[in-house]
């Protein structure tokens, strides 16, 4: 594992700080997969402090360096692999002692296997289950136990339209991203008396590297878009649960109506 910390220049932080209020804190669990990587220009745009991990140290000094020059406040970056459940601890004992006032956790980071290696290995089936769900839980469980006693802050978590409901092309991954949607909704509940926010994202396919493969993977939702409103939603001006683009709600509230005895026979 590994911590390295740097600072924006000096001559934006006076520009930063002159007039500014209180900056948001937040930290991104995934903070090099594709949709994370476009939040965060755009929280460093508005001068944030970021706290970022990810599995490669390399890319985590990269990004560093790219959002102190966009206007970040503060950069700070801890080198962890986070679907591994033991890893957690250190990683929010890293968060606590160098992050202390932190306001905000973005959870953005998943695992998208082909459909078909899920069917024929019960082994990758399981992974994808572990990355998706387990790990997120695990993880999320140890940052909401901190925020709720300080009685502050938000949890945000990528999932995925994928998870409203089961399809032949997907049911695998649908089916973790659709129990953390879950787990997302009880923990918002939980929460809720100690005021503290828990936003689910539901972002539509987005074109990244994850989706690179996929058919039609060009018609596929701007990275930029999607994380603008997931920005937004950040800063608390939008429901508990986001579609992105904001036409997945609707589109998802009609597929949630076609009777099962027509929806198992669309070949999707």
């Amino acid at each position: 594992m590994q911590t390295t910390m740097t600072d924006a220049p000096a001559s934006y932080l006076n520009q930063a700080t002159s007039g500014a209020g209180a900056m948001k804190k937040i930290v991104v669990l995934g903070a090099t997969s594709g949709i994370a990587l476009e939040v965060q220009r755009q929280l460093a745009g508005r001068r944030c402090e970021l706290l970022l991990v990810a599995r490669s140290a390399e890319r985590l000094t990269e990004l560093q360096a790219d959002l102190s020059i966009r206007g970040a406040q503060k950069v700070l970056a801890y080198a962890a692999d986070l679907s591994a459940v033991q890893h957690h601890a250190a990683i929010v004992d890293f968060v606590r002692r160098q992050f202390a006032d932190f306001d905000t956790v973005l959870l953005a980071y998943g695992s998208m296997q082909d459909q078909k290696n899920s069917e024929a290995s019960v082994d990758v089936m399981l992974e994808e289950l572990r990355v998706n769900f387990v790990s997120a839980c695990a993880i999320l469980s140890l940052f909401a136990a901190d925020l709720e006693q300080r009685r502050t802050g938000c949890i945000a978590a990528i999932t995925s339209v994928a998870g409203d409901r089961g399809r032949r092309s997907n049911y695998v991954y649908g089916s973790a991203k659709g129990a953390l949607s879950l787990f997302l909704q009880g923990l918002r509940s939980r929460l809720h008396p100690a005021g503290v926010r828990v936003i689910t994202i539901k972002p539509g396919p987005v074109q990244t590297a994850m989706t690179d493969r996929m058919a039609n993977a060009a018609r596929f939702a701007d990275t930029e878009l999607v994380a603008r409103d997931i920005v937004r939603a950040l800063e608390r001006r939008s429901p508990d649960v986001v579609y992105t683009p904001k036409m997945w709600r609707y589109v998802m509230t009609a597929v949630e109506h076609i009777p099962e005895v027509i929806f198992k026979r669309l070949a999707f």
